[in-house]
């Protein structure tokens, strides 16, 4: 993984949707929070909603997170935003270029087309992580963490404690993110190779009906087809804000059987103390339980 130091530029974009102009004093703070850690935030044009919720259009976007990759003085890549709109900018996107440039993207939720899209494209690592928790309740410890991670010698960021619902050990390259973001891919060049990956994922909205139904789609499109496991992270709704998800280890176990290894955890996910995860990285989980 590429580390970055202080004194590195930091881009922020929203590829998915705008925020509210009435997030301008989070926006603000978190700024703030970078300089603190002795990175220096750079803005997108595009980051506060306009119509239909964008931003900007999707070559506009788009366009903003091509110019950051291309500029040398930009390090790291965080994308603050979430909701349904990241998949319109894949078109746009010069995976090429992006090959090219040893530079890591942070984002979460509907960022997952995006994150998945480059290691599909590329074969680059991108990290399953929203940036906003430094202006969270956890703000200190998130900080603190990623410090420690990105800028020094820990992995305390990436460090998620974790359990088995059946099987003992799964490894293989992670690809996946937020289910639903992970099924607009579905039909697409961008959707992951599913084989001998571990697949995972995580959800903040769904009841288990909606998580059942995500989960068949899944199955249908082949995606459970010879991976080597399926890691899931928090269901808020699902499940509870802070809790177990053994209720969708339990879904996912009634959709794929009892042969593929099924781990979950509680660390990784929408919530604000969530820890990151590297998509298109190598883990090898054993039932010891933490990463």
């Amino acid at each position: 993984m590429n580390l970055i130091k202080k004194g590195d530029k930091a881009a922020i974009v929203c590829c998915s949707n705008g925020q509210d102009k009435s997030a301008e004093d989070t926006v603000r703070r978190l700024c703030e929070k970078l300089q603190q850690i002795g990175l220096i935030p750079v803005l997108g044009d595009f980051i506060y909603k306009k119509e239909y919720g964008r931003s900007g259009t999707a070559r506009e976007r788009a366009d903003s997170l091509m110019n950051f990759y291309r500029n040398d003085e930009i390090k790291v890549i965080f994308d603050i935003s979430g909701g349904d709109l990241a998949n319109e900018i894949l078109p746009y996107l010069e995976f090429d270029e992006i090959a090219g440039k040893d530079k890591l993207f942070f984002g979460y939720s509907d960022l997952t087309t995006i994150i998945n899209a480059i290691y599909v494209k590329t074969n680059r690592q991108s990290v399953l992580y929203q940036i906003r928790n430094f202006v969270y309740q956890y703000s200190g410890r998130q900080m603190i963490d990623f410090c420690d991670s990105m800028m020094g010698e820990s992995d305390k960021l990436f460090n998620f404690s974790y359990h088995f619902h059946q099987g003992q050990e799964m490894k293989g390259i992670i690809v996946g993110g937020n289910i639903r973001c992970l099924l607009k891919l579905a039909g697409t060049t961008y959707f992951p190779d599913c084989k001998g990956k571990i697949l995972f994922l995580e959800a903040f909205s769904g009841s288990a009906s909606r998580i059942i139904t995500y989960l068949s789609q899944l199955e249908q499109i082949g995606a459970f087809s010879e991976i080597s496991g399926v890691l899931l992270g928090t269901f808020t709704e699902l499940c509870g804000e802070g809790e177990e998800p053994v209720l969708a280890a339990e879904l996912v176990r009634d959709c794929i059987g009892t042969n593929i290894p099924i781990a979950y955890t509680k660390e990784i996910g929408h919530g604000p103390d969530s820890k990151a995860l590297c998509i298109g990285q190598y883990y090898d989980l054993k039932k010891r339980g933490r990463i």
